[in-house]
Parts: structure tokens; C-alpha cells; sequence
């Protein structure tokens, strides 16, 4: 009996929060979509050290694979309202 191929399940956080895909690469939008962001927040992967973190557009690819990636969102700038 041939046993059946369980996908990959690759973890990544954003904003705290655990998700999973089986997908090794993920799109802004697919990130934000899967972890319920609004869409006109704005995301970023944090970065390792004194490395600055990335803006990440929703229509950039991010490899989520390896290592495990941690995202948070930001609202809309709003320099200027009163």
C-alpha cells in the first residue's frame, strides 16, 4: 500500500500570531488575507539584529519555508488629521 504525501506545513507569525500554509512562498496579500490584516494596512517582516525591518508590498513574494518568518501590520498613516 502506497502511503499518501502529507504536505509541507510551513509557520510563520504575524503580529504574534501563528499561521500556517503549505505553500513555500506567499504574496503580501496571501499573508494578510490568511492572518485576516485589512488590506490597507501596511506589512512588514521583522528583521534579524540591527537589520531594519522590511516593507513588504502585497504583491512581493516572501519564501516562508525556512527560517520562520514573523510579520506585524500597520495601520494607515494618519500624520496630519486632527
Amino acid at each position: 500500500m502506497t502511503e499518501l504525501a502529507h504536505p509541507a506545513v510551513h509557520p510563520f507569525f504575524v503580529d504574534g500570531q501563528r499561521f500556517t500554509t503549505d505553500k513555500q512562498n506567499l504574496t503580501g496579500q496571501e499573508i494578510k488575507t490568511i492572518a485576516g490584516v485589512a488590506g490597507n494596512y501596511q506589512l512588514y517582516l521583522e528583521e534579524q539584529g540591527n537589520t531594519p525591518d522590511r516593507a513588504i508590498s502585497d504583491g512581493e513574494t516572501v519564501q516562508i519555508d525556512h527560517p520562520e518568518k514573523h510579520f506585524f501590520a500597520v495601520p494607515p498613516a494618519t500624520f496630519g488629521k486632527k
